[in-house]
């Protein structure tokens, strides 16, 4: 198999995270989205949305959406299980994934694509407006996320998940997006730091 990788860019940047997690190893075949290799054929044949990252196995079949690839590894490779252990874990990991995913990556990426200027031929129409809209969003939705930390170690219960791996990395996000975290948001720096020190951070 092999990992068609977008570098630095939010979701290639799960997929390998996960991977650091699981201490698995695949064949990486880059892709420079700088200078839209992401737009090229190549990647279309696999990905009609021309998106990465995508995964290739062995006989040629296709996956992508960084979230699928990292459920198809975590059938793979079970352990450490990121996906929650029972049917209460699994859901809970579910819930937290998705909000952070829609609440706070999502609305930090709109931000991003639609007032960074190195973005206009990326996202057209680039809609400043849209992209402003976003920011006071990302904020609100770290308020609640710093009083669910008050109670928890991990997002989504008392081991790392790909809910956090999600998490952390739409913090990261938010330089370029010139969105800065919140003083007042204690438990979200702990939970950022403490992410920021495994060693998948720099995956």
């Amino acid at each position: 198999m092999k990992l068609f990788d977008g570098g630095k860019a939010p979701n290639p940047r799960r997929v390998r995270v996960f991977l650091a997690e699981k201490g698995m190893e695949v064949p990486i075949v880059p892709v420079d989205m700088a200078a839209m290799g992401h737009r090229s054929e190549e990647i279309a044949a696999r990905n009609p949305f021309r998106r990465l990252p995508v995964l290739e196995l062995d006989d040629g079949t296709v996956i992508a959406e960084s979230v699928a690839i990292c459920r198809y590894f975590e059938e793979l490779h079970p352990e450490p299980a990121l996906f929650g252990r029972d049917a209460f874990g699994r859901a809970t990991v579910e819930m937290w994934q998705r909000r952070l995913e829609l609440g706070l990556l999502f609305q930090v990426a709109a931000a991003f694509r639609h007032t960074h200027p190195a973005m206009k031929d990326w996202e057209v129409p680039q809609i400043a407006e849209w992209g402003e809209a976003n920011r006071p969003k990302a904020i609100e939705f770290l308020g609640i996320l710093d009083d669910h930390l008050a109670d928890t170690e991990f997002v989504a219960g008392d081991a790392m998940s790909i809910a956090d791996i999600t998490g952390m990395i739409a913090i990261d996000f938010m330089k370029p997006a010139r969105i800065a975290l919140p003083d007042g948001c204690r438990n979200v720096q702990r939970w950022h730091a403490m992410l920021k020190a495994r060693p998948s951070a720099t995956a």
